[in-house]
Protein backbone atom coordinates (compact mmCIF):
# COMPACT_ATOMS: atom_id res chain seq x y z
CA UNK A 1 0.00 0.00 0.00
CA UNK A 2 0.86 3.58 -0.55
CA UNK A 3 0.46 7.30 1.09
CA UNK A 4 -2.50 7.95 2.53
CA UNK A 5 -2.39 11.95 3.93
CA UNK A 6 -5.14 12.38 6.64
CA UNK A 7 -6.23 15.82 7.24
CA UNK A 8 -7.92 16.75 11.13
CA UNK A 9 -9.48 20.03 11.86
CA UNK A 10 -10.16 22.09 14.64
CA UNK A 11 -12.87 20.38 15.96
CA UNK A 12 -11.71 17.00 15.92
CA UNK A 13 -8.45 18.11 17.51
CA UNK A 14 -10.42 20.40 19.90
CA UNK A 15 -9.28 18.51 23.55
CA UNK A 16 -7.36 15.77 24.83
CA UNK A 17 -9.42 13.19 24.89
CA UNK A 18 -10.43 13.55 20.25
CA UNK A 19 -6.66 14.56 19.99
CA UNK A 20 -6.13 10.56 21.49
CA UNK A 21 -9.55 9.53 19.40
CA UNK A 22 -7.23 10.81 16.54
CA UNK A 23 -4.05 9.45 17.54
CA UNK A 24 -6.32 5.81 17.07
CA UNK A 25 -7.34 6.26 14.03
CA UNK A 26 -3.97 7.29 12.82
CA UNK A 27 -2.44 4.34 14.01
CA UNK A 28 -5.41 1.96 12.76
CA UNK A 29 -4.56 3.80 9.62
CA UNK A 30 -0.74 2.78 9.70
CA UNK A 31 -2.04 -0.71 10.62
CA UNK A 32 -3.61 -1.56 7.52
CA UNK A 33 -0.49 -1.03 5.78
CA UNK A 34 -0.53 2.35 4.94
CA UNK A 35 2.47 4.91 5.25
CA UNK A 36 0.34 7.99 6.92
CA UNK A 37 1.19 11.92 6.94
CA UNK A 38 -1.46 13.43 9.49
CA UNK A 39 -2.51 17.20 9.15
CA UNK A 40 -3.51 19.11 11.87
CA UNK A 41 -5.21 22.46 12.32
CA UNK A 42 -5.58 24.14 15.66
CA UNK A 43 -7.00 23.21 18.69
CA UNK A 44 -11.01 23.96 18.69
CA UNK A 45 -11.15 27.41 18.75
CA UNK A 46 -7.34 28.76 19.48
CA UNK A 47 -7.38 30.24 16.19
CA UNK A 48 -10.30 32.76 17.20
CA UNK A 49 -8.73 32.87 20.13
CA UNK A 50 -5.37 34.17 19.32
CA UNK A 51 -7.16 36.84 16.43
CA UNK A 52 -9.11 38.38 19.84
CA UNK A 53 -5.94 38.32 21.43
CA UNK A 54 -3.85 40.35 18.50
CA UNK A 55 -7.25 42.68 18.73
CA UNK A 56 -6.77 43.17 22.13
CA UNK A 57 -3.49 44.87 21.61
CA UNK A 58 -3.60 46.22 18.39
CA UNK A 59 -6.93 47.81 16.40
CA UNK A 60 -5.24 46.62 13.13
CA UNK A 61 -2.19 43.93 14.00
CA UNK A 62 0.71 44.11 11.80
CA UNK A 63 0.10 41.16 9.09
CA UNK A 64 3.50 39.57 9.58
CA UNK A 65 3.60 39.74 13.47
CA UNK A 66 -0.12 38.28 13.32
CA UNK A 67 1.32 35.19 10.77
CA UNK A 68 3.87 34.92 14.02
CA UNK A 69 1.10 34.74 16.47
CA UNK A 70 -1.17 32.37 14.56
CA UNK A 71 0.58 29.74 13.28
CA UNK A 72 1.63 28.88 17.38
CA UNK A 73 -2.01 26.99 17.43
CA UNK A 74 -1.21 24.36 14.55
CA UNK A 75 2.16 23.76 16.17
CA UNK A 76 0.13 22.61 19.41
CA UNK A 77 -1.82 20.28 17.68
CA UNK A 78 0.77 18.38 16.15
CA UNK A 79 3.33 18.23 19.05
CA UNK A 80 0.50 17.09 21.22
CA UNK A 81 -0.67 14.29 18.39
CA UNK A 82 2.54 12.95 17.97
CA UNK A 83 3.06 12.43 21.95
CA UNK A 84 -0.45 10.40 21.96
CA UNK A 85 0.78 8.30 19.07
CA UNK A 86 4.14 7.65 20.57
CA UNK A 87 1.96 6.40 23.08
CA UNK A 88 0.32 3.80 21.44
CA UNK A 89 3.55 2.20 20.88
CA UNK A 90 4.22 3.68 16.78
CA UNK A 91 6.87 6.28 16.09
CA UNK A 92 5.87 9.61 14.96
CA UNK A 93 7.28 12.84 13.97
CA UNK A 94 6.16 16.32 13.70
CA UNK A 95 7.18 19.45 11.47
CA UNK A 96 5.46 22.52 11.17
CA UNK A 97 5.19 24.10 7.44
CA UNK A 98 8.55 25.34 7.24
CA UNK A 99 10.39 22.33 8.12
CA UNK A 100 8.10 20.38 5.83
CA UNK A 101 9.27 22.13 2.97
CA UNK A 102 5.83 24.24 1.69
CA UNK A 103 6.79 27.46 0.22
CA UNK A 104 4.49 30.36 -0.12
CA UNK A 105 4.11 33.26 -1.36
CA UNK A 106 4.73 36.35 0.35
CA UNK A 107 1.06 37.51 1.10
CA UNK A 108 0.79 37.25 5.25
CA UNK A 109 -2.38 35.69 6.54
CA UNK A 110 -3.37 34.81 3.16
CA UNK A 111 -0.33 33.15 1.48
CA UNK A 112 -0.90 30.34 -1.52
CA UNK A 113 1.64 27.36 -1.52
CA UNK A 114 3.89 27.99 -4.88
CA UNK A 115 6.02 24.49 -4.22
CA UNK A 116 6.41 21.68 -1.79
CA UNK A 117 9.67 19.77 -1.33
CA UNK A 118 8.81 17.91 1.59
CA UNK A 119 12.43 16.17 2.11
CA UNK A 120 12.07 15.76 5.37
CA UNK A 121 8.68 14.10 5.36
CA UNK A 122 10.07 11.62 3.13
CA UNK A 123 12.82 10.40 5.50
CA UNK A 124 10.21 10.48 8.21
CA UNK A 125 8.27 7.92 6.03
CA UNK A 126 11.25 5.97 5.39
CA UNK A 127 12.41 5.18 8.98
CA UNK A 128 8.57 4.14 9.43
CA UNK A 129 7.83 7.37 11.26
CA UNK A 130 3.99 8.68 11.05
CA UNK A 131 4.51 12.49 9.96
CA UNK A 132 2.45 15.11 11.26
CA UNK A 133 2.36 18.13 9.76
CA UNK A 134 1.17 21.49 11.04
CA UNK A 135 -1.68 22.95 8.42
CA UNK A 136 -2.01 26.50 7.55
CA UNK A 137 1.35 27.67 7.22
CA UNK A 138 4.72 27.49 5.27
CA UNK A 139 7.16 29.90 4.72
CA UNK A 140 8.06 32.28 1.96
CA UNK A 141 11.39 32.23 -0.51
CA UNK A 142 12.61 34.81 1.50
CA UNK A 143 11.99 32.79 4.69
CA UNK A 144 9.38 34.42 6.23
CA UNK A 145 6.67 32.52 7.89
CA UNK A 146 3.50 32.65 6.81
CA UNK A 147 -0.45 31.77 7.13
CA UNK A 148 -2.86 30.25 4.17
CA UNK A 149 -5.97 31.90 5.30
CA UNK A 150 -9.47 30.11 6.94
CA UNK A 151 -9.14 26.35 5.65
CA UNK A 152 -5.49 26.16 4.58
CA UNK A 153 -4.73 22.81 6.63
CA UNK A 154 -6.83 21.92 3.23
CA UNK A 155 -4.83 23.15 1.12
CA UNK A 156 -1.72 22.02 3.10
CA UNK A 157 -2.80 18.18 2.86
CA UNK A 158 -3.80 17.78 -0.79
CA UNK A 159 -0.57 20.01 -1.47
CA UNK A 160 1.26 17.30 0.42
CA UNK A 161 -0.79 14.44 -1.21
CA UNK A 162 0.44 16.39 -4.63
CA UNK A 163 3.98 16.46 -3.64
CA UNK A 164 4.31 12.82 -2.29
CA UNK A 165 2.27 11.15 -4.85
CA UNK A 166 -0.18 9.57 -2.52
CA UNK A 167 -3.05 7.52 -3.05
CA UNK A 168 -5.40 10.14 -1.66
CA UNK A 169 -5.80 13.01 0.48
CA UNK A 170 -8.84 12.50 3.30
CA UNK A 171 -10.49 15.08 4.86
CA UNK A 172 -12.10 14.37 8.24
CA UNK A 173 -14.35 16.60 10.19
CA UNK A 174 -17.42 16.39 12.53
CA UNK A 175 -19.49 15.31 9.30
CA UNK A 176 -19.43 12.52 7.19
CA UNK A 177 -19.25 14.20 3.64
CA UNK A 178 -20.87 16.85 1.47
CA UNK A 179 -24.49 17.50 1.98
CA UNK A 180 -26.93 18.83 -0.30
CA UNK A 181 -26.92 21.70 1.82
CA UNK A 182 -26.66 22.29 5.18
CA UNK A 183 -28.39 19.48 7.68
CA UNK A 184 -28.96 22.40 10.09
CA UNK A 185 -30.74 24.80 7.81
CA UNK A 186 -32.26 21.45 5.71
CA UNK A 187 -33.07 18.26 7.81
CA UNK A 188 -33.82 16.63 4.94
CA UNK A 189 -30.15 17.28 3.18
CA UNK A 190 -28.77 14.48 1.73
CA UNK A 191 -25.03 13.10 1.91
CA UNK A 192 -23.56 13.47 -1.86
CA UNK A 193 -21.55 10.00 -3.05
CA UNK A 194 -19.19 12.17 -5.56
CA UNK A 195 -18.82 15.00 -6.88
CA UNK A 196 -16.72 16.39 -9.61
CA UNK A 197 -13.88 19.15 -9.14
CA UNK A 198 -15.81 21.70 -10.78
CA UNK A 199 -19.12 21.00 -8.76
CA UNK A 200 -16.94 20.84 -5.97
CA UNK A 201 -14.75 24.33 -6.20
CA UNK A 202 -18.14 26.16 -7.29
CA UNK A 203 -19.23 24.99 -3.31
CA UNK A 204 -15.94 25.75 -1.99
CA UNK A 205 -16.36 29.63 -3.91
CA UNK A 206 -19.61 29.32 -2.83
CA UNK A 207 -18.91 28.94 1.12
CA UNK A 208 -19.30 25.48 1.85
CA UNK A 209 -16.98 24.61 4.84
CA UNK A 210 -16.03 20.93 4.11
CA UNK A 211 -13.42 21.60 1.61
CA UNK A 212 -11.02 24.49 1.43
CA UNK A 213 -11.24 26.17 -2.82
CA UNK A 214 -7.52 26.75 -3.35
CA UNK A 215 -7.82 22.91 -1.92
CA UNK A 216 -10.07 21.86 -4.58
CA UNK A 217 -7.82 23.89 -7.28
CA UNK A 218 -5.10 21.83 -6.38
CA UNK A 219 -6.97 18.45 -6.53
CA UNK A 220 -7.73 18.93 -9.49
CA UNK A 221 -4.64 20.11 -10.86
CA UNK A 222 -2.56 17.30 -9.72
CA UNK A 223 -5.50 14.33 -9.91
CA UNK A 224 -6.01 14.17 -6.18
CA UNK A 225 -8.79 12.23 -5.00
CA UNK A 226 -9.77 13.65 -2.09
CA UNK A 227 -12.36 12.03 0.35
CA UNK A 228 -14.49 14.20 3.01
CA UNK A 229 -15.14 11.99 5.83
CA UNK A 230 -16.69 12.02 9.22
CA UNK A 231 -13.65 11.75 11.95
CA UNK A 232 -15.57 9.30 14.36
CA UNK A 233 -17.77 6.66 14.10
CA UNK A 234 -17.55 3.90 11.34
CA UNK A 235 -14.90 4.20 8.31
CA UNK A 236 -17.97 5.08 5.82
CA UNK A 237 -16.55 6.23 2.69
CA UNK A 238 -17.90 9.65 2.60
CA UNK A 239 -17.92 12.17 -0.36
CA UNK A 240 -15.21 11.58 -2.99
CA UNK A 241 -14.33 14.79 -5.19
CA UNK A 242 -12.35 13.49 -8.52
CA UNK A 243 -12.42 13.69 -11.91
CA UNK A 244 -15.23 12.45 -13.53
CA UNK A 245 -17.57 11.66 -9.79
CA UNK A 246 -20.72 12.36 -10.27
CA UNK A 247 -21.45 13.26 -13.53
CA UNK A 248 -24.52 10.67 -13.90
CA UNK A 249 -26.15 12.48 -11.15
CA UNK A 250 -29.30 15.50 -11.47
CA UNK A 251 -28.09 18.49 -12.49
CA UNK A 252 -28.52 19.88 -9.12
CA UNK A 253 -26.22 18.68 -6.60
CA UNK A 254 -26.24 21.29 -3.52
CA UNK A 255 -27.49 24.64 -2.26
CA UNK A 256 -25.40 26.67 -0.11
CA UNK A 257 -25.34 30.24 1.87
CA UNK A 258 -22.21 32.21 2.05
CA UNK A 259 -21.24 32.55 5.99
CA UNK A 260 -20.43 36.23 5.03
CA UNK A 261 -19.55 39.30 2.42
CA UNK A 262 -18.74 42.44 2.35
CA UNK A 263 -20.21 43.96 -1.43
CA UNK A 264 -17.99 46.66 -2.91
CA UNK A 265 -19.88 48.56 -5.50
CA UNK A 266 -19.79 52.15 -7.16
CA UNK A 267 -20.91 54.78 -5.28
CA UNK A 268 -22.79 56.12 -8.89
CA UNK A 269 -23.70 54.13 -11.62
CA UNK A 270 -21.29 54.00 -14.25
CA UNK A 271 -18.05 54.42 -12.76
CA UNK A 272 -15.30 51.95 -13.06
CA UNK A 273 -13.57 50.38 -10.25
CA UNK A 274 -10.89 52.32 -9.29
CA UNK A 275 -7.09 51.26 -10.29
CA UNK A 276 -6.26 51.11 -5.89
CA UNK A 277 -9.30 48.28 -5.54
CA UNK A 278 -6.85 45.18 -6.16
CA UNK A 279 -3.75 46.66 -4.40
CA UNK A 280 -6.46 47.46 -1.37
CA UNK A 281 -7.90 44.30 -1.10
CA UNK A 282 -4.74 42.10 -1.06
CA UNK A 283 -3.34 44.39 1.51
CA UNK A 284 -6.44 43.50 3.72
CA UNK A 285 -6.42 39.72 3.75
CA UNK A 286 -8.95 40.06 0.75
CA UNK A 287 -7.03 38.04 -1.95
CA UNK A 288 -9.73 35.49 -2.98
CA UNK A 289 -12.59 38.43 -3.45
CA UNK A 290 -13.98 37.92 -6.55
CA UNK A 291 -14.31 41.23 -8.98
CA UNK A 292 -17.08 40.71 -12.03
CA UNK A 293 -16.74 44.12 -14.66
CA UNK A 294 -18.78 45.03 -17.74
CA UNK A 295 -19.79 47.71 -19.67
CA UNK A 296 -20.46 50.75 -16.96
CA UNK A 297 -20.74 48.68 -13.74
CA UNK A 298 -18.45 46.67 -11.91
CA UNK A 299 -18.88 44.55 -8.27
CA UNK A 300 -16.87 42.81 -5.78
CA UNK A 301 -17.83 40.04 -3.46
CA UNK A 302 -15.31 39.95 0.01
CA UNK A 303 -15.33 36.69 2.08
CA UNK A 304 -15.17 37.97 5.60
CA UNK A 305 -13.60 34.86 6.87
CA UNK A 306 -9.72 36.28 5.42
CA UNK A 307 -10.22 40.40 6.40
CA UNK A 308 -8.43 40.68 9.98
CA UNK A 309 -9.70 44.57 11.25
CA UNK A 310 -12.63 44.85 9.71
CA UNK A 311 -12.56 48.48 10.79
CA UNK A 312 -9.39 49.08 8.79
CA UNK A 313 -11.04 47.11 5.68
CA UNK A 314 -13.93 49.60 5.87
CA UNK A 315 -11.85 52.88 6.20
CA UNK A 316 -9.61 51.82 3.50
CA UNK A 317 -12.26 51.24 1.16
CA UNK A 318 -13.79 54.52 2.59
CA UNK A 319 -10.46 55.92 1.12
CA UNK A 320 -11.10 54.48 -2.74
CA UNK A 321 -12.83 57.34 -4.83
CA UNK A 322 -16.91 56.19 -5.42
CA UNK A 323 -16.84 53.15 -3.69
CA UNK A 324 -20.12 51.88 -1.23
CA UNK A 325 -19.39 49.22 0.99
CA UNK A 326 -22.66 46.36 1.89
CA UNK A 327 -22.57 44.42 4.50
CA UNK A 328 -26.77 43.57 4.53
CA UNK A 329 -26.48 40.73 1.80
CA UNK A 330 -24.92 37.30 1.18
CA UNK A 331 -24.78 34.62 -2.10
CA UNK A 332 -26.95 31.87 -2.16
CA UNK A 333 -25.47 29.30 -4.92
CA UNK A 334 -27.38 26.17 -6.61
CA UNK A 335 -24.47 24.10 -7.32
CA UNK A 336 -24.65 21.41 -10.54
CA UNK A 337 -24.38 20.68 -14.26
CA UNK A 338 -26.16 22.09 -17.30
CA UNK A 339 -27.66 24.48 -15.34
CA UNK A 340 -28.65 27.22 -18.30
CA UNK A 341 -29.19 24.19 -20.70
CA UNK A 342 -32.96 23.86 -21.81
CA UNK A 343 -35.23 23.52 -19.63
CA UNK A 344 -33.83 26.56 -17.68
CA UNK A 345 -33.51 26.03 -13.95
CA UNK A 346 -33.91 30.00 -13.57
CA UNK A 347 -37.83 30.64 -13.54
CA UNK A 348 -38.34 27.55 -10.76
CA UNK A 349 -35.49 28.93 -8.37
CA UNK A 350 -36.64 32.57 -8.41
CA UNK A 351 -40.41 31.66 -8.14
CA UNK A 352 -39.14 28.77 -5.06
CA UNK A 353 -37.73 32.27 -3.38
CA UNK A 354 -40.57 34.85 -4.43
CA UNK A 355 -42.81 32.16 -2.70
CA UNK A 356 -40.89 32.47 0.63
CA UNK A 357 -40.76 36.54 -0.14
CA UNK A 358 -37.19 36.38 -0.40
CA UNK A 359 -36.03 39.54 -2.81
CA UNK A 360 -33.51 39.01 -5.36
CA UNK A 361 -31.17 41.95 -5.65
CA UNK A 362 -28.59 40.69 -8.03
CA UNK A 363 -27.71 36.80 -9.78
CA UNK A 364 -24.90 35.50 -11.56
CA UNK A 365 -25.42 32.53 -14.23
CA UNK A 366 -23.14 30.10 -15.81
CA UNK A 367 -23.26 26.47 -16.47
CA UNK A 368 -22.33 25.08 -13.06
CA UNK A 369 -24.16 27.62 -10.91
CA UNK A 370 -27.00 29.61 -10.50
CA UNK A 371 -26.01 32.26 -7.48
CA UNK A 372 -28.48 35.27 -6.02
CA UNK A 373 -27.60 37.79 -3.80
CA UNK A 374 -30.03 37.99 -1.14
CA UNK A 375 -30.79 39.98 2.16
CA UNK A 376 -28.51 38.18 4.50
CA UNK A 377 -31.16 37.36 7.28
CA UNK A 378 -33.24 35.84 4.40
CA UNK A 379 -30.48 32.98 3.54
CA UNK A 380 -31.66 29.99 5.38
CA UNK A 381 -35.12 30.96 4.16
CA UNK A 382 -34.09 30.81 0.32
CA UNK A 383 -31.48 27.94 0.98
CA UNK A 384 -34.71 25.77 2.16
CA UNK A 385 -36.91 27.41 -0.62
CA UNK A 386 -34.18 25.92 -3.41
CA UNK A 387 -33.74 22.15 -1.71
CA UNK A 388 -36.95 21.90 -1.69
CA UNK A 389 -37.88 23.04 -5.71
CA UNK A 390 -34.72 21.97 -7.08
CA UNK A 391 -33.65 18.61 -4.98
CA UNK A 392 -37.22 16.92 -3.92
CA UNK A 393 -37.21 14.00 -1.97
CA UNK A 394 -36.87 10.47 -3.45
CA UNK A 395 -40.59 9.47 -3.71
CA UNK A 396 -40.92 6.99 -1.69
CA UNK A 397 -41.77 2.82 -2.72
Amino acid sequence: MGIVVQKYGGSSVATPEKIRGVARRVVETRRQGHAVVVVVSAMGNTTNELLALASSVSPNPERRELDMLLTVGERISMALLSMAIHDLGYPAVSFTGSQSGIITTDNHTNARIIRVTPTRIQQGLEHGRVVIVAGFQGVSERLEITSLGRGGSDTTAVALAAALGADYAEICSDVDGVYSADPRVVPEARRIDALTYDQMQVLADAGAKVLNAEAVEWARREGIEVRCVATQGDRAPGTRVRAGGGLQRARVVAVTAHPGLFLLEPSRPGRAAPPELSATLVAHGAADAQVFEWTGGWTALVPRQNVHGEAAFRDAVAALDGVDVREDLTLVTVVGRALTSSPSLLPPARAALEGVGVRVAGQLLDAGRLAFLVDATRAHAAVAALHAALLPAPAAD
